[in-house]
């Protein structure tokens, strides 16, 4: 298993899509929307840093995160908080500021912070806003994702079932009605950014296949209105496969991640593999101490989490598991079945006190990565089948991210 920790950060700044050895019409050709006026447009920006790392047995943490935030804080401030980086950010006078490059030219930035801990910096990701991301990685790949939106009803179930079996199955989603969903995708992209324009693929490129895209489907009757669809499976997960094969055609997409609704998400990876995700949460309190340090060095260490009286946490939670798909029903595990059985795992832990009303941290601190750790092995027996991804947000700006070590 792999774990990560992800700390969150927010930048306002301003820049703009333009190359300065360029006229200007080429910049217009190439970056259209994005060129933007001369003096560059406004962006308030969320930076994640992952770092991964094992786990210290006395702090149970790979890395103090009030570390984190200190050293990550004098990087922003310096180089990229109220800056225009194309004149104030070198260099980004010469090079575009696109997701692809700012990514990875930050993770380079942020990376020797942490040479003198054992944690080090797996990735580092970049959402510029709600529809556009970039990813870059300590193997130095880079990712782009971007998100459509469209709204559509349907009926789930597959032709390949009798009525009878498809409301066991899938229950009032089967109706012969049809119900509707506002669909939330996420389509990646993997390749190496082009070295003049620093985009992966172009992005004028990029909205014109999703427009298409969604236009196929956005307010249709995806079971009577979309012919590509006709014969198949209509579940989320087979949804997901088909907009990854018809936006494979055109775009160098490595996995689409296509939301039904807040809560319960499928995925489809080019390896051929399908994912289904449940986000859920549970509300506890705890005090982060541990037994093998003394009171000095735990109230040193952790600070005010170190409160005797405790303090507490509404704990998001989000259970990825994969497999093959099934043709005929159309889904791989039952969505009701994973539902029960993450909230099962969690019941122990609602509405308690971690330390004090559970025997799961009496000899060790219920820090983010002890609880996520705890977790996927007591997740894993009631689903009894591995887990792929768990996911733990302690706050907004705190993640901790265990993984099925994938070869």
């Amino acid at each position: 298993m792999h774990l990560v920790i992800s700390k969150r950060f927010e930048v306002s700044l301003s820049y703009r899509y333009y190359r300065e050895d360029w006229p200007p019409e080429k910049n217009r050709e190439v970056f259209g929307f994005w060129m933007g006026g001369p003096y560059g447009y406004g962006g308030n920006w969320t930076v994640y840093f992952v770092l991964s790392g094992p786990v210290d047995e006395k702090s149970g943490m790979v890395i103090n995160i009030t570390s984190v935030k200190e050293r990550i804080n004098r990087l922003l401030a310096g180089r990229y908080d109220h800056k225009f980086l194309n004149r104030d950010t070198p260099p980004y006078d010469k090079v575009v500021p696109t997701p692809e490059n700012v990514a990875r030219r930050l993770f380079s930035e942020a990376r020797v912070l942490f040479d003198d801990e054992s944690a080090h910096l797996a990735a580092c990701h970049l959402a510029t806003s709600p529809f556009d991301a970039a990813t870059a990685y300590a193997d130095g790949r880079v990712e782009r994702d971007f998100w459509l939106e469209f709204s559509a009803a349907r009926r789930t179930g597959s032709p390949h079932l009798s009525d009878e079996e498809n409301e066991k199955l899938f229950g009032v989603a089967s109706a012969k009605s049809g119900h509707g969903h506002f669909y939330r995708l996420r389509v990646t992209l993997e390749g190496e950014p082009d070295p003049e324009t620093g985009m992966i693929k172009n992005e004028n490129e990029v909205v014109q296949v999703l427009g298409l895209l969604h236009n196929s489907l956005d307010h249709r009757h995806l079971n009577l209105e979309v012919p590509e669809l006709n014969g198949l499976p209509m579940t989320t997960e087979f949804l997901a496969r088909f907009i990854f094969g018809q936006l494979r055609i055109s775009l160098p997409v490595a996995r689409v991640r296509l939301w039904e609704n807040p809560y319960f998400f499928a995925e489809y990876l080019k390896n051929g593999k399908s994912l289904m995700g449940i986000k859920t949460a549970f509300r506890a309190a705890h005090r982060l101490h541990s037994p093998l340090l003394t009171d000095e060095k735990n109230l040193m260490l952790y600070g005010k989490c170190n409160n005797p009286q405790g303090h507490g946490h509404r704990y998001d939670v989000e259970s990825t598991i994969d497999g093959e798909l099934d043709e005929r029903r159309g889904i791989f595990y039952g969505l009701d079945d994973f539902h029960d059985n993450l909230a099962l795992a969690l019941e122990s832990w609602n509405l308690k006190h971690l330390d004090l009303d559970t025997p799961d941290f009496k000899d060790r601190p219920s820090t983010g990565e002890n609880i996520i750790r705890v977790l996927w092995n007591r997740l894993e027996k009631t689903l009894a089948r591995p887990l792929y991804r768990l996911r733990l947000w302690e706050t907004p700006n705190n993640r901790f991210t265990l993984r099925r070590s994938i070869d």
